[in-house]
Order: C-alpha cells, then sequence, then structure tokens
C-alpha cells in the first residue's frame, strides 16, 4: 500500500479500513498521509481523532504512528484528517525547491541536484555545481525564482518508464534525496514546471507556481565538498522575512540620512570612512606603543641591555610585533608583562639570550603556558602580579 498523497495532494479527509495495529502503530489498506520521504516531512493530523505524530514507509507499507494507543481492530473503519495549513506549506516549499532549482538551471554551470529539505520556517536545496553562488548569483536566484511564481506556470505529473526518465537530459536527479522513487520500480514520476524544470519526485505539489506566494533567499552555506546550500523561506515566513528585511533597511536609511535608493552608496561611504579611521587608530597605537617600550626602565645583565616593564591595554600578539621590531636598536632584551589579574609576558632579543628558556622559566614560577624560539617567546595565564612578574625578570 502506498500512499495516495502525491498523486492527490489536494485531499484533506478520507475514510479507509484499518488492516494492523500494533500499539500506537496503524496501518490502513489506503490512505492520504504523506510518509516522510527525499527531505519533505511527514504530514500531520489525525487518525480517529487522536493525533497523528509520525508517517513512514516501512517496506511497501506506510504506517501511521498516533499518540496514544487506539482501541482499532483490523476491519474497522476510520477517518483520516490531514493538517491542512502543514500540508500546504509543504505543497508550496516542495514545489518552491524545484523552482529554485530550475533559476538554477539558467545561471549555473556544471549543475548537480545535492538534495533539499523542509522544516517548518525554511526550506534548502543544494547545488552541486562550478559556479560560485556570490551575493549577485544569490539575488538573481531569487529574482527568477519569484518571476516563476509570478508567470503562473501549470505544475504537473505523470509516471514515464524509467529507461524513458534516465535518457531525458532535462531531467533532475537525485536517487540519495529522492529515495525510493526509482527503487525496483519500472515507473518513475516526473514533477513538470511548465517550461521551467523537470524533476523525478514522489512528493506533493502545488499545481501552479502562484500557489507558492512570495520566495525569499535567506542564506547559503557550504555544507560539502562541491556544494552550495541556499535556503530559503515561503510563503508567510517569507512575507514576514521580507517586511523585516524592509523595516531593516528603512532604519538603516534614517540612521543615515538617505533614501532607500542611496542606501549602499551611503554604506560605502561609511565603510570608506571606518578604514581611514581604523588606519589612523592602527598609526596612533602603533605610536602610542613604541613610546611605551623606549620608556621602559633599562638595565644591564651580563654586558647585555635589557628593557623591562609592564604595559596596559595592549594585546601580546600587538606588543610582540612593536618589541621584534624595535629590539637591537637600543636594546638587546625587551621583555614586556601585559598588566591585568592574568598576565601575559612577551620577550624579543637579539640572540644574546635565549628568549624561549626565559619565558620557560616564568611559567615554571608562576603557572600559565607559552613557548617560542630564541629570539622571540610570549607566555600567558601567568598566576602573579604583573609587577612580581617584572621583578623575577630582573633578578
Amino acid at each position: 500500500m502506498q500512499t495516495l498523497a502525491p498523486a492527490e495532494p489536494d485531499v484533506r479527509e478520507f475514510e479507509a479500513t484499518v488492516e494492523r495495529v500494533d500499539g500506537a502503530d496503524v496501518v490502513l489498506d489506503h490512505t492520504y498521509f504523506y510518509a516522510e520521504s527525499g527531505g519533505q516531512p511527514a504530514d500531520r493530523g489525525t487518525l480517529a481523532g487522536i493525533p497523528v505524530t509520525d508517517v513512514q514507509k516501512r517496506g511497501d507499507t506506510v504506517v501511521h504512528t498516533v499518540a496514544d494507543e487506539v482501541d482499532l481492530a483490523p476491519g474497522d473503519d476510520v477517518v483520516g484528517v490531514i493538517d491542512d495549513d502543514f500540508r500546504t506549506y509543504c505543497m508550496r516549499a516542495h514545489t518552491a525547491s524545484h523552482v529554485l532549482y530550475g533559476a538554477g538551471r539558467r545561471l549555473l554551470d556544471d549543475l548537480g541536484y545535492g538534495g533539499f529539505g523542509i522544516d517548518a520556517e525554511k526550506v534548502r536545496v543544494d547545488f552541486a555545481t562550478a559556479t560560485d553562488i556570490d551575493d549577485a548569483v544569490l539575488v538573481e536566484l531569487e529574482r527568477l525564482a519569484n518571476r516563476a511564481v509570478w508567470d503562473s506556470r501549470a505544475v504537473s505529473w505523470e509516471q514515464v518508464p524509467v529507461d524513458e526518465a534516465r535518457a531525458r537530459d532535462d531531467v533532475a536527479f537525485n536517487t540519495k534525496t529522492e529515495e525510493g522513487v526509482m527503487a525496483d520500480a519500472d515507473t518513475v514520476r516526473l514533477v513538470d514546471i511548465e517550461d521551467w524544470d523537470v524533476a523525478a519526485c514522489g512528493g506533493t505539489h502545488v499545481s501552479n507556481t502562484r500557489e507558492i506566494g512570495p520566495v525569499e533567499v535567506l542564506s547559503r552555506s557550504n555544507p560539502g565538498e562541491g556544494l552550495t546550500r541556499v535556503e530559503f523561506a515561503v510563503g508567510p515566513p517569507a512575507i514576514d522575512r521580507r517586511a523585516t528585511v524592509r523595516q531593516a533597511a528603512l532604519d538603516a536609511a534614517r540612521d543615515l540620512g538617505t533614501s532607500l535608493d542611496a542606501l549602499d552608496d551611503a554604506v560605502a561611504e561609511l565603510r570608506a570612512e571606518r578604514d581611514d579611521l581604523e588606519a589612523e587608530v592602527r598609526s596612533y597605537k602603533s605610536e602610542v606603543l613604541g613610546a611605551r617600550l623606549a620608556a621602559l626602565p633599562t638595565t644591564e645583565r651580563d654586558g647585555t641591555v635589557w628593557r623591562i616593564g609592564t604595559v596596559a591595554d595592549f594585546g601580546p600578539n600587538e606588543v610582540g610585533e612593536a618589541a621584534q621590531d624595535r629590539v637591537g636598536d637600543d636594546a638587546d632584551v625587551i621583555a614586556v608583562v601585559g598588566e591585568g589579574p592574568a598576565p601575559h609576558v612577551v620577550i624579543a632579543t637579539t640572540g644574546a639570550v635565549d628568549a624561549g628558556d626565559l619565558v620557560a622559566d616564568l611559567t615554571d614560577e608562576f603557572g600559565g603556558g607559552g613557548g617560542g624560539g630564541s629570539t622571540f617567546a610570549q607566555g600567558g595565564g601567568l598566576d602573579a602580579d604583573p609587577d612580581a612578574v617584572v621583578a623575577s625578570l630582573r633578578d
């Protein structure tokens, strides 16, 4: 017994006869509940008035799992009611995934189908393609998908011989995602969006693309080598998302004192100003750090000049770069301890003293960890007051 949902997706209520009951699992002589498969979730609804929590295909049988054990027996007639909102959403979402793939056919090179999935808030399509799906391509995918919705293209499905389907270059296959569609079968179900896309698919679909509603691309990611995952919202979630994005754009335009049409130019100008300020700040911090290193107290040890002291408000990487640049000018060793509850230490030398050995001695004495080579080393997490670390370096 196969589900009749793909063939008649608009059915929401039906009568059937119980064939088998095993605890909370019920098998009917026929069903319009969709069994989870290929990225589309199982239908929700009720059976004999009891909520259906799952629908799975086990071999050639569709098993309905209900919330509680039921007082049913083989031969009983029952009424099944499919959740209209969720089925309608899944139909829209599944057809929208085909529409998006059809848009990909027009934009992407060496296109293959990597799979799809539906959840309550978004839908994903995995494209296998050599094309870099950057922001511009993402926007164009969304534009083309919504254009196909607007064009009200007819959606139809039919069973065709497997060999005939495989011989067609226009049919998209993903036997892993659409598992069971072609397994041990003489025919395969093809879903055809008029002049847009044809794919082997066992899911439920709307009869016209206009029923999908708006498609709003959310994000892209890379789930595996050679794959680009595009996630999108469809129908009411897409409307809500679009309103959120538009409100954010309006708020940004208002804050920048410009219009939506000029928002990209205003952002580019703001970014350029930020980059200039960051460069100025880096230059200023470099000068300040250089001055602080130059002001560190000096001492002589075994014929070498050491600068040793504490520095606040700079990280170990910043101090390390500055110390390496300065060492050798007027000191053979620059040892800097960062102020804070768990001080770090940075040591740069000309090679006359082994920096790694110095850091190892400090971590042996004060804990923490670190390492490095003969001319540069650093450590962190020292369990001591910074002044105590400085005193140890001076001894």
